[in-house]
């Protein structure tokens, strides 16, 4: 790009050693941002994304912590300020599913769903809008999903935590408005990454015969919509949901 339009800004994404956080980073860090990996288990992926992400941005890190975890994301939070004494994006992009249709959907598979995604994100919003208060600017995208709006066979707890994400981005996108911060939401459809490889190979079939665009989405895809979202041209937008899904919910 021969614009930097996120220079220097500095770019937090939760889950972002793979899919579509590591896609989203990239494409920050190409528009001038400097990359900050937030990363739980996959020790070894997040090394990989660093290291992709210093040919671009030579000042990414990448930090463990896990967003269940307040004293965690605290620290987090902490350790990027104290780095770079700013946090001018937020993407909430860490989840995790547990299937089951819910009369066998035990309560710990339920709760490992709802504080993930749902309740993640609360502990990572929290700790670090004081910073963008003060700053009077900030971007925070949350990645919600289609099936928050169409449901999905065997995904309660999936679908109430990104419908849930949704009701959080409004009013947090109310709360915050005035002082310059904009908080808006992506929701992607079937996108391929590893959380679509656990997905039977018929039942797959089944849902891309049933995208209009007749393919299933590219992490990059989602990417370029959290870009528009953190980039100047949304100053207008907040509160907002952009549905990134090849028409499979209209």
């Amino acid at each position: 790009m021969s614009e930097s339009p996120l220079k220097d800004r500095v770019a937090l994404v939760t889950g972002a050693a793979r899919g579509i956080g590591r896609a989203t980073l990239m494409r920050l860090a190409h528009a001038g941002a400097i990359p900050v990996v937030n990363f739980l288990t996959s020790e070894d992926e997040a090394a990989r994304t660093l290291r992709e992400l210093r040919t671009v941005a030579s000042r990414a890190i990448a930090i463990a912590a896990d967003v269940r975890r307040p004293d965690q994301v605290q620290a987090m939070v902490d350790e990027v300020l104290t780095t770079f004494g700013r946090i001018d994006i937020l993407v909430n992009n860490a989840g995790i599913v547990r299937d089951g249709f819910l009369h066998k959907l035990d309560t710990p598979r339920w709760e490992d769903v709802i504080e993930t995604n749902l309740t993640g994100a609360f502990h990572v919003t929290r700790s670090v809008l004081p910073s963008m208060r003060e700053m009077k600017s900030g971007r925070v995208v949350n990645i919600a999903s289609v099936v928050a709006f169409s449901g999905n066979l065997g995904q309660a707890g999936y679908a109430a935590s990104k419908a849930g994400l949704l009701g959080f981005t409004r009013s947090v996108a109310l709360e915050n408005a005035a002082l310059g911060i904009r908080v808006n939401a992506v929701a992607p459809g079937f996108i391929e990454t590893a959380m679509l490889e656990t997905v039977p190979v018929p039942r797959r079939e089944e849902i891309r015969s049933r995208i209009p665009v007749g393919r299933f989405g590219r992490a990059e895809d989602v990417a370029e919509a959290v870009a528009f979202l953190v980039g100047p041209e949304s100053d207008y937008v907040t509160g907002q949901v952009i549905h990134v899904n090849g028409g499979l919910y209209l």
